[in-house]
């Protein structure tokens, strides 16, 4: 299937008007929703924050501006804290060779292990692992594992002399600035609460990132559909229809569920099934429960 590029605007309206909701729920959220009420604050600050994140990656893509170094200002502003934009730019780019997708060593969003490293982890190690596995643990433990093994493979990276990574991390510090400079001196909710909304914010994210990709023998079977029109598909900007992202990665988000409508069956042949009605059903079936093992099932034992 051919990817579909239609004639693409200066500016794409969806994406900025998205923009523009993403930081006045912030503002709102961290400024005078918290002032009268801090749990409702809260709330709508985490909401910003998992949305920034979407924003990100449509950002990386190429959206909303022709001009990708205006696009990339949009997101300026590290709201989120945690992860640099340039390094999720690389590595997220990266993952999109969906011939090594769900490979622990080559994609750099893989949540499987080599069994080989699988069997030399302490006990301790392996019980967080699994625990991480099931959904709850993935919403608990998730941002936290997550973003220790990402600023550990960075690190070891930084030492053996990559400086694009280095790169990505000094860039970071200028855009935390309007972010820390909005805690301390703006914001009326505590440093507390808003370290808080920022680990909530990874723990939506985590989420959409639970089920996206599965260990498969073919590339194409790897990547997941997940049907739901509801809030978190908004939030997500519908990269709960991920196979179809996978596919037409230039395309915006808004495009999206028509493309998918349009050509259900064939979406569903391309990835073999791998589809779930809703992220209810995802909840339901996985929040106890590991959907996959901790070492990669398809991965040579040797």
């Amino acid at each position: 299937m051919s990817e579909r590029r239609p004639s693409r605007p200066p500016v794409e309206w969806p994406t900025l008007a998205m923009l523009i909701l993403c930081y006045g729920t912030f503002v709102v959220g961290s400024l005078w929703a918290s002032a009268l009420f801090l749990p409702l604050g809260m709330v709508l600050t985490t909401l910003a924050i998992a949305l920034q994140s979407s924003l990100t990656h449509e950002v990386l893509h190429g959206h909303p501006f022709r001009n990708q170094r205006l696009s990339d200002l949009t997101v300026f502003p590290a709201i989120g804290l945690a992860i640099p934009y340039y390094r999720f730019r690389d590595t997220h780019l990266a993952h999109h060779n969906d011939v090594t997708l769900t490979d622990p060593y080559d994609d750099p969003e893989s949540n499987y292990l080599d069994p080989a490293v699988w069997r030399r982890l302490p006990r301790w190690r392996r019980a967080l692992h699994r625990a991480n596995n099931t959904l709850a643990g993935r919403l608990i433990l998730g941002p936290a594992l997550g973003q220790a093994g990402f600023m550990a493979a960075d690190w070891r990276r930084i030492r053996a002399g990559d400086r694009a990574v280095l790169r990505g991390w000094l860039w970071h510090g200028p855009m935390l600035v309007p972010a820390l400079w909005w805690m301390l001196a703006v914001a009326q909710m505590p440093v507390w609460a808003y370290l808080a909304c920022a680990y909530a914010g990874l723990s939506i994210l985590k989420i959409r990132t639970f089920l996206e990709h599965q260990a498969h023998a073919r590339a194409r079977g790897r990547t997941v559909i997940i049907e739901d029109r509801g809030p978190l598909a908004w939030l997500f900007l519908f990269n709960s229809l991920h196979v179809v992202h996978h596919m037409h990665p230039k395309l915006p988000w808004y495009r999206l569920p028509a493309l998918y409508a349009e050509n259900r069956d064939r979406y569903l042949a391309r990835n073999d099934g791998y589809r779930f009605r809703s992220y209810g059903e995802v909840f339901r079936r996985y929040f106890t429960r590991a959907k996959d093992p901790v070492p990669h099932p398809l991965w040579p034992e040797g």
